[in-house]
């Protein structure tokens, strides 16, 4: 039997980005049992995707109640459904089995992974004073996309001036203005900066200096979007909602560092369950953005723990 039901997570305060702000996560839960166990996952549907709670509901309550995890492949496009119906069928495997996932899916044994914590766009002094709230943690990522960005910037970096920055345009920069920050960036010690054009209009980023590495977010989505990304971008952001789930997160990551991409690990805003099969993705990576609980004001039951800027592997009680 495959259920779906709609959760929605509070979050500890407004969290905004280029394209809107949010005071709630919502999401779905998948549940899958079969012979007496229960296996689940999340999702993030996502509308810059054309995706709803009720677009993705029926996409999941239309699969047969029997679908393996290879015929889900094939079954739905990349995206929220699939990811939590992937998701949900390998706590389900990993429990009949008696075994972690990471034991099925022949990876090593997880550790702990230093993660981003995101300031989400605001104005410059507010975004200062959050820098400062959260200057011990060794990863800021900064939400950004509008053509004011340069105060921005300059805020954070003196709330935080020892912590390592990313950045997060969520295509919201036109080529000029990226041109216009990038020497500012380099200048204050930016590791990185993603998404600065939108996904449409991406191909003005070959031949430009890249003066930080530039990383792929909205640009790609499963192993099939790297043919596109030549030339434009240092690194990909691996996110599960995109690519459908950890199935395909694996193959991309292994294919993205076979060609020389690094890789980031990202995520949506979501609960515990949503970033436990992504800190399988995590391991080894260059950059790990899962802080979506750290963004919640509540969290499943077992959540994940979260210390000293890492966050550590799920325990079973909550997935795989």
């Amino acid at each position: 039997m495959i259920s779906v039901t709609a959760d929605v997570f509070k979050l500890a305060e407004v969290f905004t980005i280029s394209r809107g702000s949010r005071t709630e996560a919502k999401v779905l839960t998948v549940r899958i049992e079969r012979g007496g166990i229960l296996g689940w996952g999340e999702c993030v549907p996502y509308a810059r995707y054309g995706e709803s709670l009720e677009s993705v509901t029926a996409q999941i309550e239309a699969l047969p109640a029997d679908i393996t995890r290879a015929e889900l492949q094939d079954a739905l496009e990349p995206g929220a459904a699939r990811n939590a119906v992937d998701c949900a069928l390998w706590d389900l495997e990993a429990k009949a089995a008696g075994k972690r996932v990471w034991d099925l899916a022949g990876l090593s044994a997880p550790g702990p992974v230093t993660t981003a914590y995101t300031l989400s766009l605001d104005t410059p002094e507010r975004m200062q004073m959050k820098a400062a709230e959260n200057a011990h943690r060794p990863l800021l990522k900064i939400k950004l996309g509008t053509p004011d960005d340069m105060g921005r910037l300059e805020a954070v970096r003196r709330g935080a001036p020892e912590a390592t920055i990313i950045v997060d345009a969520n295509e919201g920069w036109t080529v000029e203005t990226y041109l216009d920050l990038a020497p500012h960036l380099k200048r204050l010690g930016v590791a990185m900066v993603e998404q600065p054009l939108p996904a449409a209009a991406d191909e003005e980023l070959i031949g430009l200096d890249r003066l930080v590495p530039v990383c792929a977010d909205e640009s790609c989505h499963t192993r099939h979007s790297l043919a596109h990304l030549k030339g434009k971008y240092d690194m990909i952001n691996i996110k599960l909602d995109k690519t459908g789930g950890l199935t395909e997160a694996l193959e991309l990551r292994a294919l993205a560092l076979a060609e020389g991409y690094k890789v980031m690990v990202g995520c949506m805003v979501g609960s515990s369950l949503a970033m436990a099969p992504a800190v399988l993705v995590a391991q080894g990576v260059s950059v790990v953005d899962l802080d979506g609980p750290l963004l919640l004001a509540e969290d499943r039951d077992t959540p994940l723990r979260y210390e000293n800027g890492k966050v550590f592997p799920p325990e079973p009680g909550l997935w795989g």
